[in-house]
């Protein structure tokens, strides 16, 4: 249920609609042309929806609407606060940054015959994933997150490598155990309680927690989300599927899609279980921290040792996630405001570094660094964008990963969690070694014998790019912002514990 001081705010429907309906508009039209006008306009009108969002929730507070008038927890209610507008923001904007990107990408890893139905997927999954950030109802939050899961599948699948189609059968066997595991907790809650309204499962579910039918409710929520987070060890789809996947689709899902999962987790143990001090009653705060620190570690190790730049990236998001996880686990307001605000700046560098990998691969055909050698003399301001996004994975002091590690290992300290503090900083110097692999290759190695000129990258491609990586300079030379709302959320959702 809403909070007294909040009110309804009608963009807030329109926020998921838009897109929703514009997807089989695309299909409707089947025409590349016609359906990459529809999905950019689309797109970009999200983000002026989005934006007035966001300043409405920072002036006036939250922010919801109920569908049809029906009263929560009887209807299902949308609700935005700002820890939900700034991920709504983050996930508009990447979209609308894919759209002009992917015109000439797509073209060139895209049958053509497919194009249109690859603009649906987006607009489909883009709808998916700002529906599960606005959703205050957890059974409605559970079809978004099919909207958006089945359009990343077929998304995945469009790639041109026939193991694209191995990736997205995997993705969806993993997916829909996850999804099972997610829908079984929020069954077992219900029976419990009888509502589905997070707001209201929270004032209720002190009175039922001591329940074996919570407890194992809390269980399944926990590995159905891990699964989607691709939480290690629970990680396996996310390689395969962002390395075989269209160059524009892995940069929109490493993006967005892993940070909504986030963005669930955090609803779930400190909105849903809100009132409940879940890490003193259970054992979920050690499990948390081993997998986070466990991803940090083995999938840095994994990134050292791979030879093809796309896996090398996505095995260094499943150790970025583990930061994202960590924070939240600390169960502190410094440690969730460090898991927060790594949340939004992963998202800009990670989305900088493979829209720059999205280039390289579109002039140079290839994505091994075998071939990319001598590519920083070849294409310097594509390896530029992604030198500076490889240098926030590190947490190189003003890049905005050095802000949030700063603030995680601010935190540890705070809880005189000394060994874990050296855990951050080591799980750094690995980034250090398979970002390292990347500019040695870039600019110290000569370009292959008999390769060829590069491709000239468009502007719609290059715009885009440094419009993130610009972002990406500015969220570390000035976190202000998104460290204030990040602590300002911390004090939120740590209100209750």
């Amino acid at each position: 249920m809403s909070d007294p001081a909040s009110f309804s705010d009608p963009w807030l429907i329109l926020l998921v609609v838009v897109p929703l309906l514009a997807a089989p508009v695309c299909v409707l039209l089947r025409s590349a042309g016609g359906a990459w006008s529809t999905a950019t306009a689309v797109s970009w009108a999200v983000v002026g929806i989005a934006i007035k969002l966001l300043i409405t929730v920072l002036d006036q507070g939250q922010v919801y609407y109920r569908i049809g008038g029906w009263d929560a927890p009887w209807g299902i209610e949308y609700v935005l606060d700002p820890v939900g507008a700034v991920v709504v923001v983050i996930v508009a904007v990447i979209g609308a940054l894919t759209m002009p990107y992917a015109k000439n990408s797509v073209e060139k890893e895209i049958r053509h015959d497919r194009i249109y139905l690859f603009y649906a997927m987006m607009l489909l999954c883009l709808s998916g994933l700002l529906g599960i950030t606005v959703t205050g109802d957890a059974f409605n939050l559970f079809v978004f997150l099919e909207i958006s899961s089945l359009s990343s599948y077929v998304l995945i699948s469009l790639g041109s490598d026939r193991r694209a189609l191995t990736a997205a059968f995997r993705y969806l066997i993993m997916g829909t155990l996850g999804a099972t595991f997610y829908i079984i907790g929020v069954g077992l809650m219900y029976q419990k309680t009888g509502t589905l309204n997070m707001a209201d499962l929270r004032t209720i579910m002190p009175a039922v927690i001591d329940t074996h039918t919570v407890h194992a409710a809390l269980a399944f929520l926990t590995v159905g989300i891990s699964l989607k987070l691709a939480l290690f060890p629970l990680h396996l789809w996310l390689p395969n599927a962002y390395t075989f996947a269209p160059s524009v689709v892995t940069a929109f899902l490493a993006a967005t899609a892993t940070k909504v999962s986030a963005y669930v987790l955090l609803r779930t143990i400190y909105t849903i279980f809100g009132e409940i001090d879940l890490f003193a009653d259970f054992p979920l705060k050690p499990v948390l921290i081993v997998m986070a620190v466990a991803a940090m570690f083995l999938a840095s190790l994994s990134a050292i040792w791979q030879q093809n730049i796309k896996r090398m990236m996505a095995y260094s998001s499943v150790a970025q996630i583990g930061y994202i996880v960590l924070g939240f686990a600390l169960a502190s307001e410094a440690g969730l405001a460090g898991g927060i605000v790594h949340m939004v700046n992963h998202a800009l560098m990670k989305g900088t570094a493979f829209f720059a990998i999205g280039a390289m691969v579109f002039a140079t055909g290839s994505m091994t660094l075998r071939d990319l050698q001598g590519i920083g003399r070849r294409m310097p301001w594509v390896t530029a964008a992604f030198v500076i996004a490889g240098l926030g994975l590190i947490g190189v002091p003003l890049t905005p990963g050095f802000i949030s590690k700063w603030q995680l290992v601010t935190a540890v300290l705070e809880l005189e969690l000394w060994p874990l503090a050296a855990l951050i900083l080591l799980s750094s110097l690995l980034a250090v070694i398979y970002v390292w692999r990347v500019f040695e290759v870039a600019y110290l190695r000569p370009a292959p014998l008999g390769h060829h000129k590069p491709a000239e990258v468009p502007l719609s491609m290059s715009m885009p790019l440094w419009i993130l990586a610009l972002a990406t300079i500015y969220a570390g030379a000035n976190a202000t912002f998104t460290l204030n709302l990040a602590h300002e959320a911390a004090q939120q959702l740590m209100g209750g514990l």
